[in-house]
């Protein structure tokens, strides 16, 4: 029995100490040889690593107005457990019911959430009425959590605020389709926000540092950071004031008309920064989740158009590049054939009549003799590729739409020539072909954003103009300006009198265009619109309205959309400072009567009977040499002369001849001069011209042009006398134009 017991102790006491053995030689592995690796283990463990969130880059307008910007927002969370442990299921539904706005039954399905074993949950979000919620939301929730509180005496009952970031936008749904905004996923979507993201997102952060069993952080432990890079800050071309003008106006219009949508773009044409666009139907980014699919299409740079009359500017700046508008010119309006078809004046035949009453009316029949048979098919392609139709303008918006002109038939080029047909343009595509022929010639870019700034490395980056290629001369460009200047300014047969602004120079063009609809135009579907620019001679603003299916079948560019323009034209100028430069009162301030008047040839007529016609048709000149004949005028014969712009008369030759005193002019026309007299000039300034002076520039002799926004002065006119602007007569102004092919069942056309 003893022995029995000694061996079992004896079996006992090995095991043991086999297993003490064991065990010391695991704590040696553990501790001595894996000792690193379980070290690390621990860390983990111990450690806690969170994402740094950079803040997103702001966008503001050219002015420094935020347009959209990061700010606080909150996450609405309830513990379904507690909330039943207190027995506060019915409170709560009501209360985020009445707060949030989500559904009672949806709540409750939150509050009685559970796990698969039975259990209910810790913590479920509120989605998605409770997601990213604004502060007066957030302090509503906070005020209930404390009544909460107080009534049960617990400190948890079952409502949390979780701390996060949202976009937000502080002018509503102002410049929504190109700011476009951020979900609350956080992805930018549509606008500036996803096209520039890259810019604005910044790049996210991170700490990782250590904590003992409590969680508290270790004073003398590893801290591991790596900082988050804030988002870069987007200043734009956008004026948040003429962002306003616009959608005030065109909301206006859209309530009167009810069309499929209207959009609208401004932009300063020697830039071709983009002032304000925008389309209606449109949408708040803050709210974009409660409103339809369709109020997110930017129909100013995806929708494509007939645009109509508008196009026949391209045609008439062809048509004065290779010398074959003359204002004078007579043709037999009404009706003209073509292979394959008839194109109709719309409305009426107003017989034989110049070429520029035929502008003034918006004749079709005249941009078929221009467009098809004087500038030919290939010639007139040419000049629409030149402007920039068929191809993406370049502008920073993601998802732009090329168009196309693409004509095969002879009829299809003869409509084309006056913008229907197999011709489809988006806005943003007419806004820089238009900016083109107001500007001196020069087709441009056109962009949204003007400078980029770094809050890191507080670098700048600028974008300037960009110029893609000069399409028409300067010459040919100022006498296509005067000549669109008379469609407005004629108040008796301007297709686009009705965008008239007493005491300013405006150029423009109506635009009344069937719509196709199942392969042929519909005979009570249009779209209208209106372009044109201010103030001639030193443009500030171009501007393009397009209105699609407005419900009233007679409206017309010229009625409906002219007065939409002259609205947010004389708002802008008036914003930028541009004063009037037409004395009120005067007969150029006459709404009956024309701004403008074609220049007679003077040249090779002796300087006295030059004199002679000039004072005739009221304009005023100045003499330039001692000479008895006129050997050169500026501008040349047919041109049409605002009431500002004098005549020059060059009596001798180029070589011989003295600076002329150019007080007062454009600086347009003092180019001109300079360039016609050989004289190296160098402007100061913007505006009209001040004074004058003789200086040096690397080292050669050159005139300093020193120019100023119009004064009192310049206001005024001066009396009719010899070498004075005089006052002048105008004709008449009309309706819009239009026409139709007929005759062989193709499509029609209207202008």
């Amino acid at each position: 029995m003893t022995k029995r017991i000694k061996l079992r102790t004896l079996l006992v006491g090995g095991i043991i100490t086999l297993l003490f053995v064991f065990l010391v030689g695991r704590i040696y592995w553990v501790q001595v040889v894996k000792a690193d690796f379980w070290t690390e283990k621990a860390k983990e463990v111990w450690s806690r690593s969170e994402t740094l969130v950079p803040v997103r880059g702001t966008i503001t307008d050219r002015n420094g107005n935020v347009l959209a910007m990061d700010v606080a927002a909150y996450t609405v969370a309830v513990n379904p457990k507690i909330i039943h442990q207190l027995k506060l299921e019915d409170v709560i539904v009501n209360k985020l019911n009445t707060v949030l706005g989500k559904s009672k039954s949806s709540l409750r399905d939150i509050v009685e959430a559970k796990k698969p074993n039975g259990d209910y949950y810790e913590q479920r979000e509120v989605r998605k009425e409770g997601w990213k919620i604004d502060k007066d939301v957030a302090d509503r929730i906070v005020r209930f959590r404390d009544q909460l509180i107080e009534q049960t005496k617990e400190k948890d009952v079952g409502i949390y605020l979780i701390d996060q970031k949202k976009r937000f936008y502080p002018k509503q749904s102002l410049a929504s389709h190109v700011i476009g905004y951020e979900d609350k996923e956080g992805n930018a979507v549509m606008g500036l926000e996803a096209a520039l993201d890259d810019q604005l997102r910044g790049t996210e952060g991170s700490i990782k540092y250590e904590r003992d069993g409590n969680g508290v952080i270790i004073d003398n432990g590893t801290v591991d950071m790596k900082p988050a890079v804030d988002g870069k800050n987007v200043t734009l071309t956008i004026d948040d004031d003429i962002q306003h003008y616009i959608e005030d106006a065109i909301k206006e219009a859209y309530d009167k008309y009810q069309p499929k949508s209207i959009t609208a773009i401004a932009a300063d044409p020697e830039t071709m920064d983009i002032l304000g666009m925008a389309n209606l139907p449109n949408f708040n980014p803050n709210a974009y989740w409660t409103f339809p699919q369709a109020n997110f299409y930017d129909h100013a740079i995806k929708s494509l158009y007939e645009p109509g009359s508008t196009f026949k500017i391209v045609t008439l700046a062809g048509a004065v590049q290779e010398g074959l508008f003359n204002p004078n010119t007579l043709y037999k309006s009404g009706s003209i054939k073509v292979p394959g078809g008839t194109i109709h004046d719309i409305h009426q035949n107003w017989g034989t009549i110049t070429f520029l009453e035929g502008l003034k009316r918006s004749s079709n029949v005249e941009f078929v003799k221009l467009g098809y048979e004087g500038l030919k098919p290939d010639k007139l392609m040419s000049y629409i590729n030149a402007f920039g139709f068929g191809k993406k303008t370049g502008i920073e918006l993601g998802g732009e739409i090329a168009g196309s002109v693409n004509p095969v038939y002879p009829v299809e080029y003869a409509t084309a020539a006056f913008g229907q047909g197999k011709v489809q343009v988006t806005p943003i595509q007419q806004v820089a072909a238009v900016a083109a022929v107001a500007n001196g010639g020069k087709l441009l870019e056109p962009h949204l954003v003007k400078e980029i700034d770094d809050p890191v490395t507080k670098k700048k980056t600028v974008f300037p103009a960009k110029v893609v290629r000069q399409v028409v001369t300067e010459h040919t460009a100022s006498q296509v300006d005067e000549f669109l200047e008379q469609v407005v300014s004629d108040q008796k047969i301007g297709s686009g009198r009705n965008a008239y602004i007493e005491g300013y120079r405006v150029a423009g063009k109506t635009g009344t265009a069937q719509k196709v609809i199942n392969g042929k135009y519909a005979e009570d579907k249009y779209v209208l619109s209106f372009i044109g620019f201010a103030p001639v001679g030193n443009p500030k603003v171009v501007l393009y309205i397009v209105m699609d299916e407005p419900n009233d079948r007679l409206a017309s560019g010229g009625s409906a959309v002219a007065p939409i323009f002259k609205q947010i034209m004389q708002q802008s100028l008036k914003h930028l400072g541009v004063r009037p430069t037409i004395e009120q009162g005067s007969a150029a301030s006459n709404p009956a009567q024309e701004q403008t008047v074609p220049v007679p040839d003077v040249t090779e007529k002796p300087l006295a009977q030059a004199k002679q016609l000039l004072e005739a048709k009221k304009l005023g000149y100045t003499v330039v040499g001692t000479g008895a004949s006129v050997l050169k005028q500026i501008p040349k014969a047919g041109a049409a002369v605002g009431p500002d712009q004098k005549i020059f008369l060059l009596t001798q030759e180029q070589s011989k001849l003295t600076t002329p005193n150019m007080s007062g002019m454009p600086l347009r026309d003092a180019m001109q001069m300079c360039s016609n007299l050989g004289i190296q000039c160098v402007a100061n300034g913007e505006g009209f011209v001040k004074s004058q002076s003789q200086a040096k520039l690397n080292g050669k002799p050159v005139l300093l042009l020193n120019l100023t926004p119009p004064d009192e002065d310049m206001l005024r006119q001066p009396e009719p006398n010899a070498g004075e602007d005089g006052g002048r007569t105008d004709g008449d102004g009309g309706t819009d134009g239009g026409g139709q092919a007929g005759g062989d069942g193709k499509p029609g056309a209207g202008g």
